[in-house]
């Protein structure tokens, strides 16, 4: 039971980035956002990516995967509307 509200969670905590890239679409404005803080937690994402694809765990894996992917979807909009 655990395992599979893990895999709940590892499904929907990214696709919380999907409504900020909808947010700074929408305003045509990224200025909210700390340009620092989107770059520093996206570096921390892709820095812990090659070790969680290695990892034995297969909920990291693909949460790693899926956040790397969406929150480069911020940094994309927010450098883009800056």
């Amino acid at each position: 039971m655990l395992e599979k509200l893990s895999f709940v969670a590892t499904l929907a905590l990214p696709l919380w980035n999907i409504p900020l890239m909808l947010h700074i679409e929408r305003r045509k404005s990224s200025k909210d956002l700390s340009l620092p803080w989107v770059i520093g937690v996206w570096m921390s994402v892709l820095l812990m990516l090659p070790t969680a694809l290695n990892s034995p765990d297969r909920i990291f894996r693909i949460y790693a995967l899926i956040n790397a992917a969406l929150f480069t979807g911020v940094v994309v909009q927010a450098l883009r509307y800056r």
